[in-house]
């Protein structure tokens, strides 16, 4: 219960923080919508198991045609795609597509690359479960 009322107070809060693209290809682009150590109240985030947790909220946009080049995540990261259509490539040679409208898990540890192979820019909300000095995004070569 307590993490709903975070999540739906933080969506309430949405405001851009600052331009993100460091982290990805040309073609991709991040802006973070919310980053964060504490809940609504003040107080220190309590629910994950670190020292200093912290959650990062993006709007994240894959041109047509663009990917994300392949990259891992050390933390817990999940996806909601708001519109178009983003591919999946996962080390060990699994791919996946999710639609307008999926939500999906990222996998943590391994490497993977998002492809747009659609004509419309996908655009997705990602929710980053990290901590204080853990980066949310570890650039990789492909495996």
């Amino acid at each position: 219960m307590k993490y709903k009322i975070w999540v739906l107070t933080g969506f309430l809060m949405m405001l851009p923080l600052l331009a993100y693209t460091g982290e990805y290809d040309t073609g991709v682009k991040g802006e973070v919508i919310l980053e964060t150590e504490t809940m609504t109240n003040g107080e220190p985030i309590d629910y994950l198991d670190a020292d200093h947790p912290k959650v990062t909220v993006m709007m994240i946009e894959i041109a047509p045609g663009a990917q994300t080049g392949w990259h891992s995540h050390p933390i817990e990261v999940y996806a909601y795609v708001i519109s178009g259509q983003i591919t999946m490539s996962i080390e060990g040679g699994k791919t996946t597509t999710f639609n307008e409208g999926a939500a999906f898990v990222e996998v943590v540890k391994f490497r993977h690359n998002g492809v747009n192979n659609g004509k419309v820019p996908v655009k997705l909300v990602a929710f980053y479960l990290g901590a204080k000095g853990v980066p949310n995004v570890m650039k990789t070569d492909k495996p």
